[in-house]
């Protein structure tokens, strides 16, 4: 049992971090050299690297953007100052997330979809209106905005590791006394700057809002370079925008999530959301930029239809759970009263609390149906350009493997947290996310 337990700390704390942190930057790279300059074909890449070997391929690609470029920085800069001062000035109700394991209560302002909205109309007002600049602004320096992206991520969190080591926001903060691992996972639950929450400037308002402007002008990137949009690029990005004004909708369900509640401010949450979003999660609309089909306005409406209706179902999902939270259960699910566990938990400092499961309507097909219409949402959003490339497809392969592996994470916490009730909760609910499958 010793053994097995060593086996899999050796595995979970030091040759998993160590093996994203060293391949994903360089790979977030090479992505955008894929889908911009090798047709989206991983076989040319493959070729590529044959040729030049795996770290020829890496130098030739991110050497000459590794700090970026003077652009990019300023792109960079104004935007992320637009954000902090954003989430900063916009005035609007505040809420509370979910009590942390010693007995804290962040707080926070619920003004993301206020941001999302005037940063559109910022963007819209300066490229279309007053002509500052063009809106394929963002595609057309993207490669040097990933790098100097990547640089300054690295250096964050390794300034977020010493943060949490000394001057921690909050005492849910720790060492392992494994670097690498406190720099890949974090060493605070909830780390602030100056005031701002960086969980929420990195995942919400930088990775979220910059993932729907860089879709955006890649669109335009597209009519910038053929003289007209495919309807193909046209629907995948009015979908991510969407789903990301959704998003924002939603914000205060986020913030009580698996990715706030329980992940620290590490490479694993703040490199993801400040590289891997922009570099893969916009990467189907990235490949169509190069690649417009003439998809008929028929099947580009069945299409938007269907990824909207999978946004909808994932939105109506979530919001059946709030709503059962916010009111004690004193409402109804699909016309009937719902089926609630009242769960009780202990906190790390030894105080009891209350939760409500809910185990009626979406929540009583699986535990985590809302991630079936998300993962829908995103094969509905990358399917538009057709089959005849892998590309397309990996952000939405890489979430079903993200989201899966994710439902086995909070089974397990909440398994941890809730004992008994948990699995009384799993007698009513037995599947996790497809029923009868898993």
């Amino acid at each position: 049992m010793s053994k097995t337990v060593t086996e899999e700390n050796i595995l979970t704390r030091f040759i998993m971090p160590v093996f994203l942190v060293f391949v994903c930057p360089p790979f977030a790279m090479l992505m955008w050299h894929t889908c911009v300059n090798l047709d989206g074909s991983f076989l040319k890449l493959w070729d590529e690297i044959a040729l030049k070997g795996l770290f020829g391929e890496i130098y030739d690609v991110w050497a000459p953007r590794f700090f970026g470029s003077l652009m990019a920085w300023k792109m960079i800069g104004i935007f992320a100052a637009l954000q902090l001062l954003l989430m900063r000035i916009i005035p609007a109700k505040k809420f509370t997330g979910t009590i942390t394991p010693m007995g804290n209560l962040p707080e926070y302002k619920d003004n993301g979809l206020a941001s999302y909205i005037i940063t559109f109309i910022l963007f819209f007002a300066c490229s279309l209106g007053l002509k500052l600049f063009s809106p394929s602004i963002v595609y057309d320096n993207f490669g040097d905005i990933l790098g100097a992206l990547n640089f300054t991520a690295l250096v964050f969190c390794l300034i977020l590791y010493f943060k949490g080591r000394f001057a921690p926001s909050s005492t849910d903060n720790g060492s392992t006394g494994n670097f690498i691992f406190d720099y890949y996972w974090g060493t605070e639950l909830y780390p602030r700057i100056l005031g701002w929450d960086v969980k929420q400037f990195t995942n919400c308002r930088f990775g979220m809002t910059g993932w729907a402007i860089a879709v955006t002008s890649f669109a335009f990137a597209q009519y910038h370079i053929y003289g007209k949009a495919d309807w193909s690029i046209i629907i995948s990005a009015a979908l991510i925008v969407i789903y990301l004004f959704k998003f924002f909708i939603w914000e205060s369900g986020y913030m009580r999530s698996m990715d706030i509640i329980v992940d620290r401010g590490g490479f694993y949450i703040c490199w993801g959301c400040l590289v891997w979003v922009p570099a893969v999660y916009t990467s189907p609309v990235m490949f169509m930029v190069k690649h417009p089909v003439g998809l008929p306005l028929w099947m580009a409406l069945v299409i938007f239809v269907a990824g909207l209706s999978a946004i909808f179902i994932n939105y109506w999902a979530d919001r059946q759970r709030q709503v059962v939270r916010a009111t004690n259960g004193k409402t109804t699910i699909w016309g009937s009263e719902p089926v609630t566990i009242l769960a009780e938990y202990m906190t790390e400092t030894g105080e009891k609390r209350k939760n409500l499961l809910l185990a009626s309507g979406f929540w009583g097909i699986s535990s985590h149906f809302h991630y079936l219409p998300e993962i829908l949402a995103a094969f509905f959003w990358s399917c538009a350009t057709g089959f005849s490339f892998l590309m397309p497809f990996f952000y939405v392969i890489f979430l079903t493997v993200l989201l899966t592996h994710r439902a086995f994470r909070d089974e397990a916490k909440c398994s941890k947290k809730y004992g008994e009730h948990w699995e009384e909760y799993r007698k009513l609910v037995p599947y996790k996310i497809i029923p009868r499958v898993l």
